[in-house]
């Protein structure tokens, strides 16, 4: 067996930037190989690049709202590493801009293709691929957000899909017992990324007001998405909260 072939197989999706990155870089720097996917691959260069992994790092590029794109994803991985023991399953979008009733079909749509049947394309190919490899089974984690619990102001898009995210974990889990694929899922609140840059300029609250709310460097959910990838089989952690110590979210504000 080649050197690429050793150890532990990761798929990230959305490697290229904010969380998806801080989980390929952790995942790399403790040994995994890592397969990295986003729709660019410059970005996906960039990380492979700067973990200084060598080989252990693939760069894929990937569109996870297009199943035969995601298909590709995993016989690439396959073909390169043997077979894939973990799917951070990550990829996401933000809310379109301005209040939903100006939105078009095509802008929700495009929130949905990615965050809900996109997560669900990554399941099924890792389903598919950890029950046929030997020995089989693995890990999938989901990014379900804290919006996965509760929304904020103007994001019925984001906050719908990421609700969904919920109902595809539970059920993934259920069924991945017989195979040994535990899935779990990840819920970050307020981690320093480009999507969150804005927390620490003012946000909407739900009374009104616009407020300044506290960030975490994003690297700490790096660190929590490598302690679950890290479990034996044996014991999955279903819903992880890391959040901003201080944010808004739990209480009255």
């Amino acid at each position: 067996m080649s050197v690429e072939k050793k150890g532990r197989i990761a798929i990230v999706t959305g490697a290229g930037t904010g969380i998806g990155r801080s989980a390929a870089l952790a995942l790399l720097g403790d040994g995994w190989s890592v397969v990295l996917a986003g729709r660019r691959l410059e970005p996906l260069e960039q990380v492979a690049e700067e973990s200084g992994a060598g080989a252990r790092a693939f760069a894929v590029p990937t569109d996870v709202a297009n199943p035969e794109s995601v298909q590709a994803l995993f016989a690439a991985a396959v073909e390169r590493f043997g077979r894939v023991d973990l799917l951070f399953n990550n990829a996401g979008v933000g809310n379109p801009p301005g209040p939903f009733e100006d939105w078009t079909p095509e802008q929700w749509r495009g929130v949905v293709d990615i965050n809900l049947s996109g997560m669900f394309y990554c399941i099924q190919q890792a389903f598919r691929t950890m029950k046929a490899q030997t020995p089989q089974g693995g890990r999938i984690i989901n990014n379900g957000s804290i919006s996965a619990t509760a929304p904020r102001p103007n994001s019925i898009a984001y906050t719908s899909t990421k609700h969904a995210v919920e109902g595809l974990t539970k059920t993934a889990s259920l069924d991945g017992r017989k195979h040994d694929i535990a899935v779990g899922q990840i819920d970050v609140g307020n981690a320093l990324t480009e999507l969150a840059a804005r927390m620490a300029k003012g946000v909407p609250q739900a009374n009104g007001e616009i407020a300044i709310e506290p960030v975490m460097d994003v690297s700490i959910v790096g660190q929590s998405v490598l302690y679950m990838a890290n479990l034996p089989l044996e014991a999955n952690v279903l819903f992880h909260t890391v959040m901003a110590t201080k944010m808004p979210f739990v209480g009255r504000g």
